[in-house]
């Protein structure tokens, strides 16, 4: 399995942009789709989106606005988020999903999103 760690996280005014990103350690990385979950308190973790071999998938609350990415090479996975909106508030985790896999296996300690109004 890997390991992740989400940075980039802070406070931004709506409209604004902020960029996250998931570092991995570990065996393997280009063989992982990479996933993007968030978390708003008092809330279910939900789906924001993902990036594997097949393509690019987004929670419909966020397509036109972010764009999740990776570097293979740099064993890094990216969530550009623009027009932030206050209710993109949240702890925003990154998650791996192991080759062979249906569910979402490794996941990083995530990093807090806030946009002010």
């Amino acid at each position: 399995q890997v390991q992740l760690e989400e940075s980039g996280g802070g406070v931004v005014q709506a409209g604004g942009s902020l960029k996250l990103s998931c570092a991995a350690s570990g065996r393997t990385f280009s063989s992982y789709a990479m996933g993007w979950f968030r978390q708003a308190p008092g809330k279910v973790r939900e789906f924001v989106g993902a990036i594997s071999w097949s393509g690019t998938y987004y929670a419909n609350s966020v397509k036109g606005r972010f764009t999740i990415s990776r570097d293979n090479a740099k064993n890094t996975a990216y969530l550009q988020m623009n027009s932030l909106k206050p209710e993109d508030t949240a702890v925003y985790y990154c998650a791996a999903r192991s080759p062979g896999k249906q569910e979402y296996d490794n996941w990083g300690q995530g990093t807090r999103v806030t946009v002010s109004s």
